[in-house]
């Protein structure tokens, strides 16, 4: 048997007329790929006792590349991929943030050191309380007890 090489070389004319008849018009190296995935399965599975290669070939990737077609139809249908002027328009809510740092520290009167670091790297800086307490070097439960400890503190202000 030849080597596939050979054969890719031999069938490129093949799948570039499959692609051209299902009217692919984005991404045809891609498929061009797809087809050549496809010769490969098929030289595979292919049984010389049925038929010509070049006929199981064909049906074989055109087959294929309507797979592979129908999949990215259902992916975009699925998927919004907005344009690029989208992204130009959308604010940045991070340089907007309502909860800045000194707000934060203004509501933590009364609050131990640590519970006030709890309170700002949770309400400001989103952290998990593991990750808090890798950024502290301490436990996870000593940065459990801030926590409890701050919320009971806050409760108690509300409530006056």
């Amino acid at each position: 048997m030849e080597s596939f090489e050979q054969l890719a070389e031999q069938y490129k004319p093949m799948i570039i007329k499959i692609i051209h008849s299902l009217h692919i018009y984005k991404d045809q190296e891609e498929f061009y790929q797809l087809g050549l995935i496809a010769l490969w399965e098929a030289t595979r599975r292919f049984d010389a006792k049925k038929g010509k290669l070049a006929s199981y070939a064909y049906m074989y990737i055109k087959g294929y590349l309507l797979m592979e077609l129908k999949k990215c139809r259902k992916n975009e249908e699925r998927n919004l991929y907005p344009n690029e002027e989208f992204w130009s328009v959308i604010e940045d809510h991070a340089s907007l943030c309502p909860l800045e740092e000194e707000t934060l520290r203004s509501y933590c009167n009364g609050l131990t050191p640590n519970q006030t670091k709890w309170v700002i790297y949770s309400a400001h800086y989103s952290l998990s309380t593991s990750e808090i307490a890798a950024l502290e070097k301490v436990s996870v439960s000593a940065v459990k007890g801030w926590r409890a400890g701050a919320r009971e503190k806050i409760k108690r202000l509300m409530m006056d």
